[in-house]
């Protein structure tokens, strides 16, 4: 990765810059701002220029080519750090045949999270049995912090979801950063940083990162992934919100198949089950669609399945407001979203757009794919009316 990788944020890059150009980079930092707005890619950026062989990281960013830079973005650098909330089997160190199967098992989910934040830079990974980030983990970066670093100018410790730091966890780290090493920097990254104990905020120079605007993100992917055009380029970006993790993940579910990307696929497999649950002698046929989407989609995919229905919805609405709005987010298919808004004159919008958002919630939470899919056929039907 380099400066120019890091997607919008220009106002974060100039202060980080300076920072480091004028050599006044503070000890510790937080790295605030919402989900997916690439505070994490910021922070591993800044532990690869501090380690790079590069001459010219300070302006340019990392090489990202270079050993160091290679061995930071697997993860295996001796210099950098980077703690989430895991497991505690995952710390403990007793020697029975139990223990250390449950140490095996957790291992290998914790090695899967890592391979998941390798193919998307914008992941934060937690583990599911966690509860936060704890007190072994901060004692293991007391203890790495008290060597000098190896090649490279600094050690680095990323402390991803600052927020979830156990009690006695932020205490210790209360303390690290009261007799912070000068060879060491601190990155807390939080979406929620109101949640970060007070006294370790007051001890960590702020950085608020904002969403990604959805012109920053058009105008990285056209110089990034020509390829991606029209109608998906604007799905991509209409969808994610400024989100890059799910921008991410659409990105990567791409085929060479133009016609019908997998993203498009979803969406109008999406619509295909609306007009299914919509008219009254196909219901039969959204229940078995229940279930065989529930079957063979992936949570991911069910999110985007759903979230492409909250985009058509805005869609129709738009239209029936302003029959000549032009920034639809599914502009291909203009026509079948002026029937709908013939066909269906009065929507209730803000409740259809409500149990939408909470399905989605709802499979974010680990709910049963196919009761969550049910329940929504079945509430979304009364809330149209046919004109």
């Amino acid at each position: 990765m380099s400066w120019n990788n890091i997607i919008g944020q220009t106002q974060q890059i100039r202060i980080l810059k300076k920072a480091l150009e004028t050599g006044r980079f503070a000890h510790a930092y937080l790295f605030a701002g919402p989900e997916g707005s690439g505070k994490e890619s910021a922070a591993f950026e800044i532990a690869s220029i501090l380690n790079c062989r590069s001459s010219d990281t300070k302006h340019e960013g990392a090489c990202g080519t270079c050993p160091d830079c290679l061995r930071i973005r697997d993860f295996m650098h001796e210099n950098v750090e980077y703690i989430f909330p895991v497991e505690s089997a995952l710390l403990d160190t007793t020697d029975s045949t139990r223990e250390n199967k449950r140490f095996t098992e957790a291992r290998e989910r914790y090695d899967a999270l890592l391979d998941q934040k390798k193919q998307n830079p914008y992941f934060s990974p937690a583990m599911e049995r966690s509860m936060g980030i704890l007190t072994e983990q901060v004692l293991n970066l007391q203890h790495k912090a008290s060597f000098m670093p190896g090649q490279g100018n600094k050690k680095v410790f990323i402390i991803s979801q600052a927020e979830r730091l156990h009690l006695s966890a932020a205490n210790k780290l209360l303390k690290l950063l009261e007799e912070s090493p000068a060879h060491v920097v601190f990155i807390l990254v939080s979406s929620r940083p109101e949640a970060v104990l007070p006294t370790i905020r007051s001890r960590c120079q702020t950085l608020w990162f904002s969403r990604v605007s959805p012109a920053d993100l058009r105008s990285w992917l056209q110089d990034n992934l020509p390829e991606i055009v029209e109608p998906e380029l604007g799905f991509i970006v209409n969808f994610s919100r400024g989100n890059l993790r799910l921008a991410w993940e659409l990105m990567n579910s791409r085929t060479g198949n133009q016609e019908e990307t997998p993203t498009i696929a979803i969406r109008n497999q999406a619509l295909d089950f609306l007009r299914m649950v919509l008219t009254p002698s196909r219901f039969h046929e959204a229940v078995i669609s229940c279930e065989q989407n529930a079957k063979n989609l992936t949570r991911s995919e069910l999110t985007l399945f759903l979230a492409s229905l909250m985009l058509f919805f805005q869609d129709v609405n738009h239209r029936m407001i302003n029959p000549h709005f032009p920034g639809l987010n599914n502009p291909d298919i203009i026509d079948a979203i002026d029937r709908f808004a013939k066909n269906f004159s009065k929507p209730d919008f803000l409740r259809i757009s409500t149990i939408t958002e909470e399905a989605i919630r709802a499979l974010e939470r680990n709910a049963n794919p196919l009761l969550v899919l049910t329940s929504l056929s079945s509430e979304l039907r009364p809330l149209f009316q046919r004109a």
